[in-house]
């Protein structure tokens, strides 16, 4: 049993040293920025995806609505994940439109859509990206390392390295989450 914990405590950290570069760094400023951008703005951001990655969207819009390490103002922020919105959209349409037809009723041209998504190919995320594109919103993607439609739909996609397990990706998506706030909090000065 020790010798699992040792094998998977070492996965993590050897893909959190090989998403550690200067690229990366840059994609994630560049994504800090645009969202303060968006949010100074008078615009918000929706964040979507699916399983532990919705969990991870909800994760990144509380922590802007609430509080992350210090007292500041609340960021406007909603991840789509009303479970009556979803079994009522996906009954009546389809699941493919969970979250397309949520960013059509609520986002605006310079609100940002914070698209996540291990594969990258997840047809009701990629549906969403392609909603916010119509409305002209910027897009935000975290998803796994190579070219994705998710990717390719995203004005800034924020790629970890493959892995043979989604967990391993969705570490990453954490770690890239909180800096996200810390970097978002630090360009508005936490007012």
């Amino acid at each position: 049993m020790k010798d699992l914990i040792y094998k998977s405590l070492y996965e993590s950290r050897d893909i959190l040293v090989e998403f550690i570069t200067p690229e990366a760094v840059e994609q994630i400023n560049n994504a800090a920025t645009m969202i303060a951008q968006a949010l100074r703005m008078g615009g918000k951001v929706i964040s979507c995806g699916n399983g532990g990655s919705l969990c991870d969207a909800a994760h990144f819009a509380e922590e802007l609505t609430g509080r992350f390490r210090k007292d500041r103002k609340p960021y406007p922020a909603i991840a789509i994940n009303d479970s009556a919105y979803i079994t009522c959209v996906g009954n009546d349409y389809s699941f493919d439109e969970i979250f397309s037809r949520y960013v059509e009723a609520i986002g605006k041209a310079g609100d940002i859509l914070l698209a996540i998504s291990t594969s990258g190919n997840s047809k009701n995320v990629i549906r969403a990206a392609e909603a916010a594109k119509t409305l002209d919103m910027h897009v935000i993607s975290l998803t796994r390392a190579g070219v994705t439609t998710l990717s390719e739909l995203s004005d800034i996609a924020l790629t970890c390295p493959d892995a043979e397990f989604s967990d391993r990706i969705q570490e990453i998506h954490i770690k890239i989450i909180h800096i996200l706030i810390q970097a978002i909090e630090a360009n508005l000065g936490r007012n």
